[in-house]
């Protein structure tokens, strides 16, 4: 099976609401975060795909882990996710490849989500918070 490596956001606000996006011609909301580039940490790549994604800057609170998972858009490939808690500098604006970008509630379960956000993010945010 084909492995993609990503870095991925969980970012919360006051009302411990989780920010989720969705990239043009895709399906599934997710983490804010993407592919790492070559010779790059998955901090680094993080960073910049949330500079890249959202407009803003940010501050790494904590490392939650590495987990695989299946990927959401790319059929017959396993996600491994490098994943931190981060707090935005400022409040996020779509940019570049996104689609659409929302607040979700935890027991928001209407909204088509990435299995990464789905198995990992969520059950991790409800047992944290």
């Amino acid at each position: 099976m084909n492995v993609i490596t990503v870095a991925a956001a969980v970012i919360l606000n006051d009302q411990n609401q989780l920010l989720l996006v969705r990239k043009k011609n895709t399906q599934f909301f997710m983490q804010v975060g993407g592919k790492l580039e070559i010779n790059e940490l998955p901090e680094q790549t993080m960073l910049r795909e949330i500079e890249e994604e959202i407009s803003t800057t940010a501050q790494i609170q904590q490392f939650l882990g590495r987990f695989e998972t299946l990927a959401a858009n790319e059929a017959g490939h396993q996600l491994v996710s490098y994943v931190y808690q981060v707090n935005l500098d400022h409040a996020p604006k779509m940019d570049a490849e996104i689609a659409e970008m929302k607040w979700i509630d935890l027991d928001h379960d209407q909204t088509l989500l990435a299995p990464l956000t789905r198995e990992v993010v969520i059950p991790w945010c409800r047992a944290n918070l």
